[in-house]
C-alpha cells in the first residue's frame, strides 16, 4: 500500500515476482490493482525468498507511509475497507505446502510401512496432479502421502517408473547383446584406425627426417668427417624437436641477426645452456657444400677466439647449426655506432686485432689441417661477455692439405666500397688506405674518436702491418704468425711504455713490391710515413687471407 512504490521478490539475486503502484490523489476505492495499492501472488515451490520496497518517484517518496505484508487472499478481498490494514498489528496468512518425498520414507525401523509420517492434511495432496513433476512414464496413481506408477495395457513396467511393450520383453536381452557387441566392435575399429594413423604419421615423419638428412648433406658430412682428423665425435647431432623447444618454435622475438647465409636465433637447451641456432638459407643443393664445410671446419677447431660449434641438425627442411651464444654483438656495430657503455678505444681495437690475428695464426699453422677463413670482416667478428673477440661464419672456409704447396696468391673476397663524396668516385677501402699512405695523409683516415688518445708512432706501426698485408703477391705478405707477434708488441708497448720504446729506431723490412723507408718513432708529429712503391696495378677488393 502507498503510491509510486515498487515491491519486488527475489531468489538468489533473480527477480521472481512483484508489483508496482501509481498515485491517485482524487480518492481511494476498495480495489488493489495498481492505484495506491498493488498485489501479486507468491510463486509456488519456494524454499525461501527476499523482498524489497522502494519508491519510483522521488517527489512522492516521503508523502505517505509504505506498507507491505503477506495475507490470506480471500480474507483480504473480503475487507470492507482494505486500507484498514494500515492500523492492524497482524493479519492472517496461509502457508500452502507439500512434501518433496514420500511420507513413508522416514522414521524408525519399527514403524509400520502402512503408517504415514505426514499429517492428515497431506492425504489431500495429489502428487499425480499436473505440474507436480511425478516421474511416471505412463500412469500415475496417487496414494495418501505418496504415489506409484503403472503401465497401460500391453506394456509392462521396467523399474519403478518406465514401461515397455510386452512383445519387446523377450527381445530386449538379445537386442541389448547385439547393441553391446556392435558398440564394442565400432570402438575396436576406431581404436585400430587411430593406432594405424599414429604409426603411419610417425613413419612418415621418420622418412621425412631421413630424406632431409640426405638432402641437407648428411652423407657428405659423414664422408668429410670420416676423412678428417677433427673432434667431430664431440659435436652433437640435435633433433628437430630439441631445437624447436630451445627457440620457442623459432619465435621472431628470438632472432639475433639475419644475413645472406641464414637467420640466427637465441635459444636455451634443456640443460639451461644458452646457444645461438643458425637456420641456414639453402636455396639450392649446390650451396649445401658451404654448410657442410662449416660443420667440418668448426669441428676441428678448439680456440678461445673462435666461436665453438656445439652441434647441428639435419632433420629439418633447412640445415641448422648450434653455436655457443656470444652476447655482445658484432665488431661492426661498435665501429659504426658509438656505444657509451663500451667505447671502442685504441687499446680495445689493438687487442681485438691481436686476438683475431692469433686465431688466424692458429688456423693457418697450428690446426691439424691448415684452415683459411676467406671471409674476415667486422660482421663476422663477435664480442663475448668480456668483450673478447670471437671469429665466426666459416661457410666459405677451406682446409688445405699439409703437402699442398700451390696456393692462390691473388687478393680475394668481397669489395667494401668507400662512399664517394661529391667530387670523388667510389673506391675500395684498401685502395683508399694505400692512397693515403702514398700521399703522406695517414692521419687523415684515423678515427677521430682515437686520434687524440694514441701516440702517432703506434698508429705508424699498426699502419705498416696493414700496408704489408695488402701486397698483391700472397707469398710476399707477412704470415699471420708475424702479424700476431707484431700486434702483440704494439699491445704490450701501449700498456707498458718505456723510454727506449718511445725513442727506438724502427726498420721496416722490404717485402715484395712494397718497400718502406726506415723512420724514427720519435720523429716530429708532422713527419709522415714515407713509401716508395713500384708501379703495379691494384685490385680493389677486400683483403682476406
Amino acid at each position: 500500500m502507498g503510491c509510486d512504490n515498487l515491491a519486488s521478490m527475489t531468489k538468489v539475486g533473480s527477480n521472481i515476482g512483484g508489483c508496482m503502484s501509481f498515485c491517485n490523489s482524487t480518492g481511494k476505492d476498495n480495489s488493489c490493482f495498481g492505484v495506491n495499492c498493488c498485489q501479486t501472488n507468491i510463486p509456488p515451490s519456494l524454499w525461501f525468498f527476499s523482498t524489497s520496497l522502494k519508491s519510483i518517484n522521488r517527489i512522492h517518496d516521503q508523502d505517505m507511509c509504505k506498507y507491505a505484508f503477506i495475507a490470506d487472499q480471500d480474507w483480504f478481498l473480503s475487507l470492507a475497507d482494505i486500507y484498514s490494514v494500515q492500523t492492524m498489528e497482524q493479519v492472517p496468512a496461509v502457508l500452502d505446502w507439500k512434501p518433496t518425498v514420500s511420507c513413508y520414507s522416514f522414521g524408525p525401523t519399527n514403524v509400520s510401512r502402512n503408517s504415514s509420517l505426514c499429517g492428515i492434511n497431506t492425504l489431500y495432496i495429489n502428487e499425480c496432479a499436473p505440474g507436480n513433476n511425478h516421474e511416471c512414464q505412463q500412469i500415475c496413481i496417487n496414494t495418501p502421502g505418496s504415489y506409484y506408477c503403472s503401465c497401460n495395457h500391453g506394456y509392462v513396467a521396467i523399474g519403478n517408473h518406465n514401461c515397455t511393450e510386452t512383445a519387446n520383453v523377450k527381445k530386449t536381452p538379445i537386442v541389448l547383446a547385439i547393441a553391446t557387441c556392435g558398440g564394442l566392435g565400432v570402438l575396436l575399429v576406431l581404436a585400430i584406425t587411430w593406432w594405424l594413423c599414429k604409426v603411419m604419421k610417425r613413419r612418415n615423419i621418420r622418412k621425412l627426417k631421413e630424406k632431409n638428412f640426405e638432402r641437407n648433406g648428411g652423407l657428405l658430412l659423414r664422408q668429410q668427417v670420416s676423412s678428417s682428423e677433427g673432434n667431430f665425435d664431440t659435436t652433437k647431432l640435435f633433433t628437430s624437436k630439441e631445437l624447436e623447444m630451445a627457440t620457442d618454435n623459432y619465435n621472431k622475438d628470438r632472432i639475433l641477426g639475419q644475413g645472406g647465409q641464414g637467420t640466427v636465433y637465441k635459444g636455451m637447451l634443456t640443460d639451461g645452456k644458452i646457444v645461438a641456432v643458425k637456420k641456414s638459407k639453402v636455396e639450392h643443393e649446390s650451396k649445401l657444400e658451404n654448410f657442410i664445410n662449416e660443420v667440418v671446419i668448426l669441428s676441428q677447431i678448439n680456440h678461445r677466439n673462435v666461436v665453438k660449434l656445439h652441434g647441428c641438425c639435419l632433420e629439418t627442411e633447412v640445415p641448422l647449426l648450434v653455436y655457443e651464444f656470444i652476447p655482445n654483438g658484432t665488431l661492426f656495430e661498435y665501429i659504426h655506432d658509438h656505444n657509451e657503455d663500451f667505447p671502442l678505444t685504441w687499446d680495445i681495437r689493438v687487442r681485438v686485432a691481436t686476438e683475431i690475428a692469433g686465431a688466424l695464426f692458429y688456423l693457418h699453422s697450428a690446426a691439424s689441417i691448415p684452415i683459411f677463413h676467406r671471409d674476415i670482416e667486422s660482421t663476422n667478428i663477435l664480442l663475448d661477455e668480456k668483450y673478447r673477440a670471437k671469429m665466426a661464419d666459416f661457410g666459405t672456409s677451406k682446409s688445405i692439405a699439409i703437402d699442398q704447396t700451390h696456393l692462390t696468391t691473388r687478393v680475394q673476397g668481397l669489395k667494401p666500397i668507400l662512399a664517394p663524396s661529391s667530387r670523388e668516385e667510389a673506391r675500395s677501402l684498401a685502395a683508399h688506405f694505400i692512397l693515403t699512405i702514398e700521399e703522406n695523409r695517414m692521419l687523415d683516415i684515423v678515427d677521430s674518436r682515437i686520434a687524440t688518445e694514441v701516440r702517432r708512432e703506434e698508429i705508424t706501426k699498426f699502419a705498416s702491418i696493414a700496408y704489408r698485408c695488402l701486397n698483391l703477391n700472397g707469398r710476399n705478405r707477412p704470415t699471420m704468425k708475424q702479424v700476431a707477434v707484431e700486434l702483440e708488441n704494439i699491445n704490450m708497448s701501449h700498456r707498458l711504455p718505456t723510454a727506449e720504446q718511445l725513442c727506438q729506431e724502427v726498420e721496416y723490412p722490404v717485402n715484395g713490391i712494397w718497400e718502406l723507408a726506415s723512420t724514427s718513432v720519435c720523429s716530429s708529429t708532422n713527419e709522415s710515413l714515407k713509401v716508395d712503391i713500384q708501379e703495379q696495378p691494384l685490385i680493389y677488393q677486400k683483403i682476406v687471407f
